[in-house]
Formats: C-alpha cells, structure tokens, sequence
C-alpha cells in the first residue's frame, strides 16, 4: 500500500511516499480501506522527533481516518466487510489501509462525507472527555477555550454550546475571532489586542471561566488562574508555549482550583473504546442532526502531506486539515 512514511526528524518536507506492507487486523481489529485522514497538531510533534509513537504503535503518523472495512479480525462484534467508518488510530491513518482495534471505531454519522468524518474522531474524543469527563463542563456553565478556531477549538464551541453552556474564547485575528463567534462563542478575545483575563471578569461579571481548556502552557498557566472562578477546573491538553511554568500555588488553594491534564494517544484501547460508546450515545444524535459538524479548512492529497503539514504550522486555518486517500 502507499503510506506517507517520516524518513527522519524534520520539517515538513521528510514525509515522504512509501510502499509499506499492508496491515493485517489482529483479534478484534478491522482493516479500513482509508478514504480521508485527518491531520492533527501531534502528527507535526511526530514528525519533528518530539512525540514518539508509544511501544507497539505504527510508525507512520494519522490519528484519525474515515473509510470502509475491508477485512475484519476476529471478535469484532458488530462490523462487518463494507461498513463505513471513523476511527481513532494510534498512528497509521496516513495510508491506504490501517488496522483499529474495532471498539475505537464508530459508524459515519448519517449525510457525513468521508472527508467531515475523518475530521472527527481525533477531536472529538479529545474535546469529549477533557471537557466532559475531566473537566465536567456543565450546563449554565461557562467554558474559556484557547485556540477557539483550531480543530478542537471549533469542536469545543459547538459542543459545549450546544449542551447549554456558554464559550468564551481567544484568537489570534480578527477573522479568526469571527469564525468563533458565528460557531456560537458568546466573547471571541483577539489575545494579540486584548487581555483575556480581563475580558473573562468583564463577560461573566467578575466570577471568571469555570472551565478552561489550554493548550498554549507557558504563561498562560498564571492568567489562568486568574481567569478561574472560585472552583473552576483547567485541563491542560498541549503545551505551544512550553511545559514549564510557575504557577501561584497560593491562588490555586484560595481559589479551590483543580489543575489536570491528559493526552489521548497513550491511553489504552479500552479507555478509548469507553469514549467511543459515550459519544455514540452523547453526540451522534447531535452529529446526524447537523445540529454541529467539524468545520472545515482545507484538504490535500495524500503524497501532499507535507504541504497539510506547512498549512498547520502557518496557523493561519480555521477547522481542521484533512488528506483524501482514496
């Protein structure tokens, strides 16, 4: 099969087409024939040496893609030869075909194209459990999300807006802020003209965010804790500005502050299947409702991932990146 192999550490050009042996679905496995890829911010950290795939992983980056079963392990319960698909890979989902274990698979969402589809799951399962699970994002609450106009910043808004709770979130532009604002956020901060710590008092009246989902670290560790109501919840998903920051301990104790954070790709398989059923029940009626849906920037072809690659790191998208395979 064709895949789009890291030949060694570096910029976007050392991806590179390769002729890799077609995976074979291990006991409750299914093979996808891939037709899109999404293409995600660790695939970039893979590529430049800083995110190794974890032990027993494949080596190609793409953790997400959409397709159709082609061939299926044994114990795969409910799919069968020709389903179609999206899937939440531990890398691989830069190819033609990929092996997922069958409980990280969900079935296309009811009117999705296969590029809308291999947008989700990476997202999806992020957004759901580090904003729902961990951060227990409730209605009536207020969420402060930074990157509101990446991928997971455009998932974030619509869900959690969509369950009732009001977003508030930074940008770097002034289009960038648009798109957020017609998503449903309620504030839309351009952080290059404005203080958003300020701005969270001024549009909740002084409580501040009760949840704050980051992936910027660095300095924005401190105003977070002064962005946080009384009580508020941080989760921490990525670090763009750096892994070490001082935080104020003392604020965090006067303020009752819980200050988590995950990543997804280590998590085990029965962790993500778990994820997977919550949101089948959660947020597909939502999906096949088009009541939200991934919003979506650009697609590439897949001997053009390096140009995807170049596209995420300019940070000038709004949604998410995807390559069409087949």
């Amino acid at each position: 099969m064709l895949a789009m192999a890291i030949t060694e550490p570096g910029g976007p050009e050392v991806l590179a087409p390769s002729e890799q042996p077609l995976p074979s679905p291990r006991p409750g496995e299914i093979l996808v024939r891939v037709h899109a890829a999404g293409v995600n911010r660790p695939d970039v950290q893979q590529r430049k040496g800083a995110y190794p795939p974890p032990p027993g992983a494949s080596p190609l980056p793409g953790l997400e893609v959409a397709g159709e079963v082609a061939e299926v392990g044994e114990g795969t319960g409910r799919w069968k030869v020709g389903d179609k698909v999206c899937a939440l890979t531990n890398g691989g989902g830069y190819a033609e075909y990929v092996a997922v274990h069958g409980s990280n698979a969900l079935p296309v969402p009811a009117g999705f194209s296969m590029r809308e589809a291999a947008a989700i799951p990476e997202t999806f399962f992020t957004v759901w459990h580090n904003v729902f699970e961990r951060g227990a994002l409730k209605p009536g609450e207020t969420l402060l999300l930074h990157g509101g106009s990446s991928g997971i910043g455009t998932t974030a808004i619509q869900l959690a807006t969509a369950l009732g709770s009001k977003v508030i979130v930074t940008a770097g532009s002034a289009d960038k802020c648009e798109a957020c604002l017609k998503l449903g956020a309620v504030r839309a901060i351009n952080y290059r003209d404005e203080d958003f710590v300020q701005a969270v008092k001024d549009e909740t009246q002084g409580k501040g965010a009760d949840v704050i989902l980051d992936m910027v670290g660095g300095d924005y560790v401190a105003k977070n804790y002064h962005a946080a109501a009384t009580d508020g919840r941080i989760v921490q998903i990525a670090t763009q500005k750096g892994a070490v920051a001082e935080a104020d301990f003392a604020r965090l104790m006067m303020k009752r502050l819980t200050h988590t954070g995950s990543t997804l790709r280590p998590r085990t398989i029965e962790f993500k299947g778990g994820v997977a059923a919550a949101l089948e029940a959660r947020v597909w009626p939502l999906l096949e409702a088009r009541k939200i849906a991934p919003v979506m920037d650009r697609a590439f072809s897949l001997r053009e991932a390096a140009e995807a690659h170049r596209r995420m790191e300019e940070g000038t998208h709004i949604g998410k990146i995807v390559l069409d395979v087949v």
